[in-house]
C-alpha cells in the first residue's frame, strides 16, 4: 500500500501529552502508530521528534496537529514551528464536531490522540504562524488587566457584604480595602505597560493613532482586539472576525413546529466583546451616524441591548476596516468604507432583523 498523507495528532494537558502518528494510503486506509506519552517541556519535545522519526514514512512530509488548550499548547507549538515542522492548530470545537461525526463517546488522553492524528490526515487544516511578538505580549497584558478588573469587582463584592454584616471585625475591612488599592495600582502598571509597548513600535503607534480617532473607542479597546486577533493577522472578511468574535448570528427552526429564538452565538473571543461593550455605549450617545443606526435598530425591538450588540458588531468591523486600510475616521466614512466591508453589508442587516 502506498502511504498518501500522515500526521501526528497531540492531546495535550499542563504536564504531558499524548501523541500519535497516523498514515493514509492511497487504498482509503488508515494505519495508527502506537501511543505514546511525553512531558509538556523541551526535554518531552525532543523525545517527541525522535520517535515520529522512528515511526512516520520517510518519503512522505509530516504535520503535527494540536487543539488550541489554554495556553498549554504554546511550548510545544512554538517549538515545532522554530525547527520548522508543519503545526496545526485546531479550536476544540472543531475537533469535537469531528468526534461527533465519528459517533465516538469514550474520551480518553490515548484516543483523542489517535483521532486527533486522523483528523489531520482527513481534512485540510491551515499552517499555524508563530505569532507576532509584540501582539502575543501585548495579550498577554490586556488579558491581565481584564483579570485584575474581575478580582477588584470580586473583593469589591467582599467588602460590600462585609460592610453589611452584624459585628464585622475591622481587621476583614481594612484587609480588603488595602488589597483593592492594590489591585487598583496593578491595573494603572498594566495599563502604563501596554501604551509604553505600542509606542515601542513606531508602526503599530501610529496605525492605533488613527483608530484612536473613532468616537468611543480608548486605547485599552484598540490594543484588546489587535491583541486578541494578533493584527488581525489571519482575518480574511468581516463575517469571518464577526464569527471569531462570537458575533454571528444562530438561527433554530425546523418544519413548522420549531421556532427558536434568533441570537448572536456568544461562541467566539469574550475578550472582544467585553472590550467593546462599554464603547458601544458611548458611541450610541456622541458618534452621530451610529446614534442614528441604534436609534433605527431599537424602534421596533423590545431591549435596547438587541441596539448595543449591533453598535459593537459594527465598531468591530469599522476597526478592522480602518486598520486594513490604514486610514483615520471621518463622519462620512460608511460611504468610503472598503469594497469587502460593503459586500458584508447585508450580515447587520440580518443580525438587525432576526434578534428577537
Amino acid at each position: 500500500m502506498k502511504a498518501q498523507k500522515q500526521s501526528v495528532g497531540i492531546d495535550i494537558s499542563k504536564d504531558s501529552y499524548t501523541a500519535c502518528l497516523c498514515i493514509l494510503h492511497m487504498e482509503g486506509n488508515l494505519q495508527f502508530s502506537e501511543v505514546k506519552k511525553f512531558k509538556n517541556e523541551k526535554t518531552g519535545f525532543n523525545q517527541l521528534l525522535r520517535w515520529v522519526r522512528k515511526v512516520k514514512e520517510p518519503t512522505l512530509p509530516i504535520s503535527f496537529l494540536m487543539e488550541a488548550t489554554g495556553v498549554y499548547y504554546e511550548d510545544l507549538a512554538h517549538h515545532l514551528y522554530d525547527i520548522k515542522q508543519q503545526v496545526h492548530v485546531v479550536l476544540p470545537n472543531m475537533s469535537k464536531h469531528y468526534f461527533s461525526s465519528l459517533n465516538i463517546k469514550t474520551k480518553t488522553d490515548e484516543l483523542d490522540a489517535k483521532i486527533l492524528s486522523r483528523f489531520g490526515v482527513e481534512r485540510t487544516h491551515n499552517k499555524w504562524i508563530k505569532p507576532n511578538e509584540t501582539f502575543l505580549q501585548l495579550r498577554n497584558l490586556c488579558r491581565y488587566y481584564v483579570q485584575l478588573q474581575e478580582q477588584k469587582t470580586a473583593v469589591g463584592n467582599i467588602k460590600h457584604s462585609k460592610e453589611c454584616s452584624h459585628q464585622i471585625q475591622k481587621l476583614i475591612l481594612k484587609s480588603n480595602t488595602k488589597l483593592i488599592k492594590e489591585i487598583d495600582k496593578q491595573i494603572i502598571q498594566v495599563k502604563l505597560e501596554i501604551q509604553k509597548l505600542i509606542q515601542q513600535d513606531e508602526e503599530l503607534s501610529q496605525k492605533v493613532e488613527k483608530l484612536l480617532t473613532i468616537k468611543g473607542i480608548g486605547i485599552l479597546t484598540i490594543a484588546t482586539i489587535l491583541a486578541e486577533t494578533l493584527g488581525f493577522q489571519y482575518v480574511k472578511n468581516i463575517k469571518q472576525l464577526a464569527s471569531y468574535a462570537g458575533y454571528d448570528v444562530v438561527q433554530r427552526e425546523s418544519g413548522t413546529s420549531v421556532k427558536g429564538k434568533t441570537r448572536i452565538s456568544k461562541k467566539g473571543n469574550r475578550y472582544i466583546r467585553n472590550a467593546l461593550y462599554f464603547p458601544a455605549m458611548v458611541a450610541c450617545r456622541y458618534n452621530e451616524n451610529l446614534k442614528q443606526n441604534y436609534l433605527k435598530i431599537i424602534e421596533k425591538k423590545p431591549s435596547k441591548m438587541i441596539g448595543q450588540v449591533a453598535i459593537q458588531r459594527k465598531l468591530l468591523i469599522l476597526i478592522y476596516s480602518l486598520w486594513k486600510k490604514d486610514e483615520v475616521y471621518d463622519n462620512q466614512y460608511s460611504k468610503k468604507i472598503a469594497p469587502e466591508v460593503n459586500s458584508e453589508a447585508m450580515q447587520d442587516r440580518i443580525l438587525i432583523e432576526s434578534l428577537p
